[in-house]
């Protein structure tokens, strides 16, 4: 298991959502812990991180035992092969699929999967990048009560740009010059089209089930008669448009006959 201090040796799966993200001051702070010139914060005091290092091995029995898959090498430390200065401390590893494994807990208001999966891309990204993986889930305790599992594939284009970035910060590591912002849009999280909800703690369902049958069945019968109406005015305005010309090549020669 890695330190405080062995941290300052490589770029983790933290460490990237910092490096591409928006806000300056996070960024020059990592650069600084990075050289050693700041301690790495303390997040004793930050309830909703301990409540994530609380709730992590809840979290993976949870997850073994809704989808009944295996989660193994919790909080193994990895290596790149071959960029050393680049590395990961996994949640686990699903043995099945060998996708990379990350627990979190979030708050339940203002939740969705999207933003979830959007939060954590950049993290994911790089410890697929790490091991090679081609896929990653994404476990979700919530404070409501809820889990979620979100599934996320590799991004070879994103991998590309993290990476670049990545390999620039590093070297503003070693050179001490201060970083700047690399501007790079996480990819759209590709999430399933249907999506499955537990309704059974909540009677919305039956209510709504409730007001539909509550609801008398739509005429159609007048629906057709006005249907049909309508396609007789617009066939007689074209009569009416067209009545004046001649029908039949007969009666054209005659109206020519009669011209001349």
């Amino acid at each position: 298991m890695s330190t405080e201090r062995d941290r300052r040796s490589f770029i983790g799966g933290s460490d990237a959502r910092i490096i591409m993200g928006d806000d300056a001051a996070e960024l020059n702070r990592l650069w600084r812990e990075k050289r050693g010139e700041l301690e790495p914060q303390d997040f004793s005091q930050n309830l909703l991180v301990q409540l994530g290092h609380v709730t992590e091995p809840l979290n993976r029995q949870w997850y073994q035992r809704c989808t009944g898959t295996t989660v193994t090498q919790a909080q193994t430390h990895v290596r790149h092969p071959i960029h050393k200065w680049m590395a990961a401390t996994l949640d686990g590893i699903v043995a099945e699929t060998r996708a990379v494994f990350e627990a979190k807990f979030m708050l339940p208001w203002a939740f969705t999967e999207e933003a979830a999966a959007e939060k954590h891309m950049a993290q994911l990204q790089h410890n697929m990048r790490v091991i090679a993986a081609h896929s990653a889930v994404l476990s979700i305790l919530t404070g409501g009560g809820k889990w979620v599992e979100i599934k996320l594939h590799a991004d070879p284009l994103y991998q590309h740009l993290l990476l670049t970035a990545e390999k620039k910060f590093w070297r503003c590591v070693q050179s001490g010059e201060p970083p700047r912002l690399f501007n790079i849009e996480a990819p759209r999280p590709r999430l399933a089209a249907v999506k499955v909800v537990d309704m059974t703690s909540s009677n919305l369902w039956a209510e709504c089930a409730a007001s539909y049958l509550r609801i008398p069945p739509h005429p159609r019968r007048p629906w057709r008669a006005r249907a049909g109406q309508g396609r007789a005015q617009k066939a007689h305005a074209r009569g009416r448009q067209g009545s004046d010309r001649p029908r039949h090549s007969r009666q054209a020669r005659e109206i020519r006959c009669d011209q001349l």
